[in-house]
């Protein structure tokens, strides 16, 4: 003969609380998986100058494409060259560490769609499991914002230090000189602050939860305590 437990259904407020916080974990995963599709991480500007050409080029591009244009004062322009960042960079540390870069936006990409998949799950359900309940969220935001942060400084790093876009116009205009380059980030790379902040606020919004309820248990324990003073017999 079975025996059959049953289910211990969320109060409201617990249902209210983590379907917020699932709003935010997939508002988390639809904005990376953008940033990940778009190429509007950063526009470098390079100076050329030489006997055959004067302007500049620019070269803007994501995790996976780009695209370059040139604007010359005078001399013949190519016309626009589109690209993949990966195949175009030779077996170099520029191109192992944008590989490392996409990496950890993977590994972020899929900590929000397990941070999903708890608070909705705790939106409906009480699980037996510690892991699986607040515990759960916290380390799958946790590591997600840390994934994120680490994918903004190697994506700074290959591009100031490691020069990255110098490699790219170099595949790109391997017989033009470069005479220096600036840097401006576009919305995709600033994007990466929304995904952090997503994550706070998810983890924000369980810890509130957990202390309400902590207070509430607490409540229940001491009922002499909150009692009216003339409903006490003695």
């Amino acid at each position: 003969m079975r025996t059959y437990f049953p289910v211990k259904m969320p109060t409201t407020k617990k249902t209210l609380m983590f379907l917020s916080s699932f709003f935010t974990s997939l508002g988390s995963f639809i904005v990376i998986c953008s940033i990940l599709g778009t190429q509007a991480w950063i526009t470098s500007t390079i100076a050329v100058r030489d006997s055959a050409s004067n302007g500049s080029i620019f070269i803007t591009y994501g995790l996976f494409r780009g695209e370059s244009s040139q604007e010359l004062s005078h001399g013949l322009a190519e016309p626009k060259k589109k690209f993949a960042v990966l195949e175009i960079l030779n077996n170099s540390s520029q191109k192992t560490l944008h590989s490392v870069t996409i990496l950890f936006l993977v590994l972020s990409l899929i900590t929000s769609l397990l941070s999903s998949g708890f608070t909705f799950y705790n939106s409906i359900s009480n699980p037996y499991q510690t892991f699986l309940g607040p515990t759960g969220v916290y380390t799958w935001n946790g590591l997600g914002a840390s994934f994120v942060f680490v994918t903004m400084i190697l994506f700074v790093a290959n591009t100031q230090s490691n020069q990255l876009s110098e490699e790219l116009f170099q595949m790109l205009y391997p017989a033009t000189t470069s005479k220096g380059t600036t840097h401006s980030y576009g919305y995709s790379f600033w994007l990466i602050l929304l995904i952090i902040l997503l994550n706070i606020v998810t983890v924000t919004i369980i810890f509130f939860y957990q202390k309400a309820r902590y207070q509430w248990k607490q409540e229940q324990r001491r009922p002499m305590e909150y009692a009216p003073r003339d409903g006490i017999l003695f």
